[in-house]
């Protein structure tokens, strides 16, 4: 669980001296000879650029090869990125960058403020398509709701080059939060040129232009992609590992298996396997806290199935899932059951009362069948649904779990497994009944979940829309002490139960204990491989 709050980790920001980060490596530390870090994907990354990518492997990718105003530290403070400070004024509406002058892009063209504003611009501007246009909004930049909704030209977004090292943003309401939401990749800049000569071919690994720590050498969609040291990024003195690999591997089991045969340094534990590594590999199995939610979406919009629009239904639904059988028996990693959507492990976030989590799993149950009955369905009148999940061992198992526990309340259960693209790509249309969904921090605040299910979200696929859920959201931007206003929104998810909850994530690896510079402090698991090294054995 983070330790440090906002308020500390601006001061931490303030205080710091930041032209040249630290070597990363501990005096006591030998390296060894082969500075090279393999680490595991589950799913093939569908977008190398920016403001495109919606997932977090891919987020991992692109912390490397691109850099934004900030980072995070190892216990997840933020510390510099490109911006080695910034002033607000004093109605905290206005941020002034000053960016640092030794910035350079991979072809050595100098990183201005031009290329923020370049970069902002065509995250908001429809014409770029981005799911994640929405979080210009959830930053609260000027004109950045009318300029998503092709009211505005983006030109009129609020974010300016005052001169080339110096860049103004000026949002509507103070965030406090506000410098966390920088360190998400859909924030960093782009490269203006070299996205204009190559189109959407700028991301192949020849065309590449990028900012961070590494560049792009190959790129196999769903196979591997290998990045190495960059020369021109401004603290490569002090970058150790010259080079990442990262493989794409569909099978949990598969990725163990080559974890030990030494083909990779990292890897996901399968479900159900932890307990027994953990005694066998002590060193090398570990869990933390790690800020995602595990969930079942339910489409209660117009393309979703009639009876999902039944609000008891969709209650009886989240009612049979047993989530302590997922957690103790099929996961056993250091998970938590959840019958609420924000991550507990959230900094200054405290659940509010909700109902159905105080009972046993036996009076949900029952409920449940009084809520089906109601209804009109039962075991004579069995409903029909089909439930979605993107290629895992780990989905299967909890999707089997949850259709048998849904059978014993009159539901019959399709299940229809896709690979990651097709999955968000169907989820994206409402092509579904429900879905397996699970959602990670874009920053270390509650707002970074409950925004997800306003309708003004780019990520609210089930199409939830409750205007008393968005008056709240609303109203939290600008709310003193927004506590009370988070609880309110998750007390109308759990009375109006358009998903299922069902754990919150913990981090559970295997991780070679040769690499270091690994963060396990901070919630959000953020890792640069600038902050890594290998000790020699």
């Amino acid at each position: 669980m983070l330790k440090h709050s906002l308020a500390a980790s601006a001061l931490a920001l303030a205080a710091a001296s930041p032209v040249l980060a630290d070597n990363p490596v501990p005096e006591d530390v030998t390296l060894a000879e082969d500075q090279s870090y393999t680490f595991w994907l589950l799913d093939a990354i569908k977008s190398m650029d920016p403001q495109i990518n919606t997932d977090v492997e891919g987020s991992d990718v692109l912390r490397n090869l691109f850099e934004g105003l900030y980072n995070e530290d190892a216990e997840g403070n933020i510390v510099p990125g490109v911006a080695v400070d910034h002033t607000v004024s004093d109605d905290q509406k206005t941020y002034t960058f000053t960016l640092r002058e030794d910035a350079q892009w991979s072809n050595g063209d100098p990183v201005t403020a031009e290329d923020f504003v370049f970069a902002w611009r065509r995250l908001a501007d429809p014409a770029t398509a981005s799911e994640y246009a929405w979080y210009m909004e959830l930053m609260q930049v000027e004109n950045a709701p009318e300029i998503i909704a092709g009211e505005m030209p983006p030109e009129e977004l609020g974010v300016t080059a005052v001169d080339e090292r110096t860049l103004e943003v000026r949002i509507t309401t103070p965030l406090p939060y506000f410098l966390q939401m920088l360190v998400h990749a859909s924030t960093f800049p782009t490269h203006a040129a070299t996205i204009e000569e190559h189109g959407d071919q700028w991301t192949r690994p020849e065309n590449m232009v990028g900012n961070g720590a590494y560049v792009l050498d190959e790129h196999i969609l769903g196979e591997r992609v290998e990045m190495s040291k960059s020369d021109t990024y401004w603290d490569a003195e002090n970058v150790v590992m010259e080079t990442l690999t990262a493989l794409t591997i569909n099978d949990v089991n598969q990725g163990l298996t080559r974890y030990l045969a030494g083909e990779l340094d990292r890897v996901d534990i399968p479900a159900g396997q932890f307990p027994r590594l953990k005694e066998e590999y002590p060193e090398q199995a570990t869990s933390s806290p790690y800020s995602c939610s595990y969930i079942y979406m339910m489409n209660v919009g117009e393309k979703g199935p009639e009876a999902l629009k039944d609000v008891n239904v969709r209650k009886a639904l989240s009612y049979a899932i047993d989530r302590d059988i997922v957690v103790e028996r099929i996961l056993q990693g250091g998970q938590e059951p959840s019958y609420n959507w924000t991550h507990w492990a959230t900094a200054g976030f405290e659940a509010p009362e909700i109902d159905y989590a105080t009972w046993t799993q036996e009076e949900r149950l029952e409920r449940a069948k009084e809520l089906m009955a109601e209804a009109g369905y039962g075991p004579d009148n069995p409903l029909d649904l089909t439930l979605q999940y993107n290629t895992s061992e780990d989905h299967k198992k909890i999707a089997i779990a949850a259709s048998q526990m849904l059978k014993a309340i009159g539901v019959n259960i399709t299940l229809d497994n896709y690979e990651w693209k097709v999955h968000t790509d169907r989820m994206q249309n409402q092509d579904f009944d429900l879905a397996r969904y699970a959602w990670c921090g874009d920053y270390n605040e509650a707002s970074t979940y409950l925004d997800l299910f306003t309708s003004y979200s780019g990520h609210n696929n089930g199409e939830f829309f409750n205007e008393e859920y968005d008056a709240v959201m609303r109203e939290s931007k600008t709310a003193e002490d927004p506590l009370p206003l988070y609880q309110e929104a998750e007390s109308i998810l759990a009375a109006e139960m358009p998903i299922i909850p069902i754990y919150h994530y913990a981090n559970v690896d295997m991780l070679n204990p040769q690499i270091g510079g690994i963060p396990t402090e901070n919630v959000m698991q953020t890792w640069y491989g600038k902050d890594l090294y290998r000790a020699a054995e």
